[in-house]
């Protein structure tokens, strides 16, 4: 049974409260034996510590009225501070302390080995969906919330989760950010989300950033701060209803190729670099991607963000293009090969 991160330091700060209790208690009983007494440092510490223990060997030298009074109030010190350590341990025995604590160690090597990772801040029900399509294609992601619930149910599910405020850049330091490639801020406000996208672009410049809105006025807002996409359920829930209620059975094969573990055919995005790609400057019937892969090229987007839809034989592939393709598995994976060759020990071809 896994603990909240509030009771785990609160258990962790008692035990060391308890245990330098302990300690002083025990300087305590070897100075007045030394000073008081007159003993050595050795026999002092000796007799304070077989007084704490309660072992009963007796006393090393002969002890006075005032000398037994106070070694009778250090035994009660002693057995107080020893059963409160005990009452402590037994406590985070039973709480899975220890067992919390290690799991939070093998957490952190997890996230430190990420690399090139998605974060999804909140695990409402929009984030639970984001969380259920990366985790069906083994995209490495890690997850962020607030809501020590909805952490362990996606601990239940083997998800890689940190438990704290995704607005504050300690809980994306925690998930990764610097070495992340996207965030989607998937959060009930959009203040958050906001914020969110704010802090992830100020720690990675470089990261791409998707938030959820629920007004218009927000995804304009949104925008204005660095976020590459904004999404509203409501808009994009309506435009879908709508379209499901026109054209049904277009919508059934577009959601049959982005969602779902169960897929025959999917889309992927495949960027033209020079320095890897031999077919810079061909055009698709040259390159005889279809006939080679048997992936189908949808579109193109040119460096300068120009869209060409249906592109046909003669149109050429050049540097910085984006393709989407449609294909089985095995046929973007063919794809891939084509595009981004690999040398004979694994690593990809660079173009001269």
């Amino acid at each position: 049974m896994s603990i909240s991160e509030d009771k785990y330091r609160r258990l962790r700060q008692e035990l060391i409260g308890g245990i330098f209790a302990l300690i002083v208690v025990f300087l305590l009983g070897t100075l007045w034996y030394h000073l008081i007494e007159g003993w050595s440092w050795l026999d002092s510490a000796y007799m304070t510590i077989s007084t704490l223990a309660t072992v009963g060997f007796g006393e090393i030298n002969p002890l006075g009225e005032r000398g037994r009074l106070f070694t009778m109030v250090l035994i009660i010190m002693g057995v107080v501070s020893i059963g409160y350590i005990v009452n402590r341990l037994t406590e985070a025995l039973i709480q899975g302390y220890f067992q919390e604590g290690l799991k939070q160690r093998q957490e952190k090597r997890l996230i430190d080995r990420l690399s090139e990772h998605y974060i999804i801040c909140g695990l409402g029900r929009t984030g639970r969906q984001v969380a259920i399509e990366f985790y069906a294609e083994n995209i490495p992601f890690v997850v962020i919330d607030t809501d020590p619930l909805q952490v362990n149910r996606a601990k239940e599910l083997n998800y890689i989760v940190v438990q704290g405020d995704a607005t504050l850049d300690k809980s994306l330091q925690m998930a990764g950010i610097e070495r992340a490639i996207c965030i989607v801020a998937a959060l009930t406000s959009d203040a958050e989300n906001l914020y969110t996208v704010l802090s992830a672009k100020t720690l990675n410049p470089k990261i791409r950033a998707i938030a959820r809105a629920s007004t218009e006025e927000a995804v304009q807002k949104l925008q204005r701060a660095g976020a590459d996409a904004v999404v509203s359920p409501y808009i994009t829930g309506g435009r879908r209803l709508a379209a499901a209620a026109l054209r049904p059975q277009v919508m059934d094969f577009v959601d049959g190729i982005l969602t779902g573990t169960d897929r025959s055919f999917y889309m992927e995005e495949f960027l033209i670099d020079p320095r890897t790609c031999p077919c810079v400057g061909l055009s698709l019937s040259q390159a005889h991607l279809r006939s080679r892969s048997g992936a189908l090229v949808l579109a193109i987007r040119r460096a300068d963000g120009t869209l060409i839809g249906g592109p046909t034989g003669d149109t050429e592939l050049m540097a910085g293009d984006l393709l989407i393709c449609m294909g089985t598995a095995e046929q973007l994976r063919s794809l891939t090969q084509i595009l981004i060759p690999m040398r004979s020990d694994g690593l990809r071809l660079p173009k001269h």
